[in-house]
This record gives structure tokens, C-alpha cells and sequence, in this order.
């Protein structure tokens, strides 16, 4: 007969997973059904724009964020109901992809309007400027009887 040695301690029992990403799940557990409608929203604008003749080149963006919104809704359901672990880092993944994607938008946007800004205030402070002035005014009828 084997007696166990005086250092052996058995493995403390493993933690119940399902319940901790239930737990680490649960702020924004509630907001599933919101992120499936913007999703969808999402996506309708981006077909609705890309019926557009210029908006087909850059309908894939609305669309792919709105898939990416609607997985995350979905995925965020299974880890709040059955406390899927990897419906949870799938979730949160979706998520990373949507946040970088809007602030790499958001940072066009800036740098876009920061040019038409330039354009319509620098440029005709230095003399350039895209209408012909002096040949709208030398059209201008001298005389109003």
C-alpha cells in the first residue's frame, strides 16, 4: 500500500468557464439585438449605395461592417445564453475589425476635410483660385435701366 507523499496537493478544481464568460459577457449581452439591427441597417445602405454609379466603389464597406456588427450580435447571443468561449473571442473580434475599420474611416473623413478646407480658404488667401474672378466681373452688365 502507497501512501501519498506529505507535498502532494491535489489540483484545485477547474474553474466553471461557461459561467465566467457568461459573466464577462453580460454588459453587453443585452445589446445583441441592436448591433443585428445596425447591422442590417448596414448593410441595407451599402446595397442602397451601391445602386449608386459612384457609390459601387465603395459599397463594400458598409456592407462588410455590417456583417461584421450582425456576427458580432450573433456570436455575443451563444456566449451569453451557453457561455461559448469562442462565440465570445469571435464576438469581440468582429468588434476589433468594426472599431479599427470606422476609425480608419474617421480619419479619412478628417484628412478630407482638412483639404477642402485648404482649398477654400488657404489657396485664395495666396492668390490661386480655381474661379476666374476678374472674368465674372468684366461680364457683369454696366447697365441696369
Amino acid at each position: 500500500m502507497a501512501y501519498p507523499t506529505p507535498n502532494y496537493a491535489p489540483p484545485p478544481p477547474a474553474a466553471d468557464e461557461s459561467r465566467m464568460v457568461r459573466e464577462v459577457s453580460a454588459p453587453i449581452y443585452p445589446a445583441r439585438g441592436w448591433l443585428k439591427f445596425l447591422g442590417v441597417l448596414s448593410i441595407i445602405g451599402g446595397v442602397g449605395q451601391a445602386l449608386t454609379i459612384v457609390g459601387i466603389l465603395f459599397a463594400w464597406l458598409p456592407i462588410w461592417m455590417g456583417i461584421l456588427m450582425f456576427q458580432a450580435g450573433s456570436s455575443i447571443d451563444s456566449a451569453g445564453q451557453f457561455g461559448d468561449k469562442f462565440a465570445f473571442l469571435r464576438s469581440m473580434g468582429s468588434l476589433k475589425t468594426y472599431f479599427v475599420l470606422q476609425g480608419v474611416l474617421t480619419l479619412i473623413g478628417i484628412f478630407m476635410a482638412l483639404a477642402m478646407l485648404c482649398i477654400l480658404f488657404v489657396l485664395p488667401l495666396l492668390g490661386l483660385t480655381l474661379i476666374p474672378w476678374q472674368q465674372v466681373i468684366n461680364n457683369i452688365p454696366s447697365t441696369y435701366y
